[in-house]
């Protein structure tokens, strides 16, 4: 007798041919190796007793206030853990129960679909960005005074030298930033970034076919920098700064990444506090997501960013990463921004100079977790630390 570790679908069949399983339910036996948490909030407890009592007859169940059998409170938040299959039976089981209980069946099949299926698509204006790997997003700072890298490429020519730098080393997208966002940083006018940007810009459309990004809050630069050629606006106020850019965005076509900050660059680490870190992160970047809709930005053109280091002490990045795949609940692609930031130099008590290996291995947890894209300053040794990740998780294929 001996434990498994089936978390690959590959590994899970090779086993139950093994056995000598007949082929016809390895797709049943699939749906049972999985369990799936999902929270539901502020439910009735008629809902929560339904719902438990329906879980326990599936094989499943459901955790409750402890208080909600007895009805000494009247709301209650639930935790519903359950196998694919096993949410198959409790969705038709729920069809015959109340409608405090009913109406949660369209939710839950949603939310299940999100975390099995995630979104493996973005399009960038007239691109479609397929994400059947974890991206990598190439930093380039053209700015004098970011966190690790300001003035090394505030000249033109070294912004270009290094932008083809990183496409040889593999980036799948280029992100261009004319403002340093690190924490404490005052804000650039858009004439300053856009004196930054351009004459980096237009010459780099002419002669890469990678996707190009700009790092702005600004509905001004993106503007001038998507009529020159740009594709994604990369905004780390998730709309919070400038709402006008979403509009922008939108007459576009342009992809858009809205990202969770609390605050702004210069006031954002004053002690930041969360009551439920994942649950406000995923709250408010789902208000994003609707400015953006109600703004005419289309919904497969929509990228979220957790904003590691942006509001965020130490602990909650570590937690933003062990938890990460939870904001497939948004069902857009997830991008993270790990690299070489603070909650490394907290950990290994080492400048930004010396926060590589954090670096890879954020990135590296970050996409068994979930994320579809990487941003980062080193590209090469973050690709290749990715390809042995795939190829682990493909059996080498």
């Amino acid at each position: 007798m001996r434990l498994l570790a089936l978390h690959h679908p590959a590994d899970l069949n090779s086993e139950l041919a093994r056995v000598g399983v007949d082929q016809c339910a390895w797709t049943i036996f699939s749906q049972k190796a999985e369990v799936i948490p999902l929270k539901i909030t502020g439910i009735s407890v008629a809902a929560g007793n339904i719902l438990k009592q329906t879980a326990l007859v599936c094989g499943a169940d459901c955790a409750l206030h402890r208080d909600a059998i007895s009805g000494r409170v009247k709301k209650t938040d639930a935790i519903l853990f359950a196998t694919p299959r096993q949410y198959e039976q409790i969705c038709l089981r729920l069809k015959q129960q109340p409608d405090c209980a009913a109406r949660l069946i369209p939710e839950i099949r949603t939310l299940l679909a999100a975390a099995r299926q995630p979104q493996r698509r973005v399009k960038l204006g007239r691109k479609t960005l397929t994400l059947n790997r974890t991206l990598i997003m190439g930093i380039l700072n053209i700015t004098p005074d970011s966190f690790y890298d300001g003035g090394r490429y505030l000249n033109p020519h070294a912004a270009l030298e290094r932008a083809h730098q990183l496409v040889e080393d593999g980036a799948d997208i280029l992100d261009i930033g004319a403002e340093s966002t690190r924490p404490g940083a005052a804000p650039v006018t858009p004439e300053e970034q856009l004196k930054r940007i351009l004459p980096v810009l237009k010459p780099l459309v002419k002669k890469t076919r990678v996707p190009i990004s700009i790092d702005t809050t600004s509905s001004r630069v993106a503007e001038t920098v998507l009529a020159e050629g740009a594709v994604l606006i990369n905004d780390i106020s998730g709309l919070k700064f400038d709402p006008a850019l979403a509009r922008v965005c939108a007459r576009y076509n342009a992809g858009l990444v809205l990202m969770h900050i609390r605050g702004t660059p210069r006031t954002m680490q004053r002690n930041p506090v969360y009551k439920d870190l994942m649950a406000e992160i995923t709250g408010e970047l789902q208000k994003s997501i609707h400015q953006a809709l109600e703004a005419g930005v289309a919904f497969e053109n929509l990228l979220v960013d957790p904003g590691i280091g942006f509001g965020k002490k130490p602990e909650h990045n570590l937690e933003i990463l062990r938890r990460l795949a939870e904001l497939r609940t948004l069902n857009r692609p997830i991008v993270i921004g790990p690299s070489r930031k603070s909650f490394i130099g907290h950990i290994l008590n080492l400048p930004p100079e010396e926060r590589l290996e954090g670096t890879i291995t954020s990135c590296i947890v970050g996409a068994l977790n979930g994320a579809s894209i990487v941003r980062v300053h080193d590209v090469l040794p973050v690709r290749r630390a990715l390809q042995v990740l795939a190829a682990i998780q493909s059996g080498g294929s």
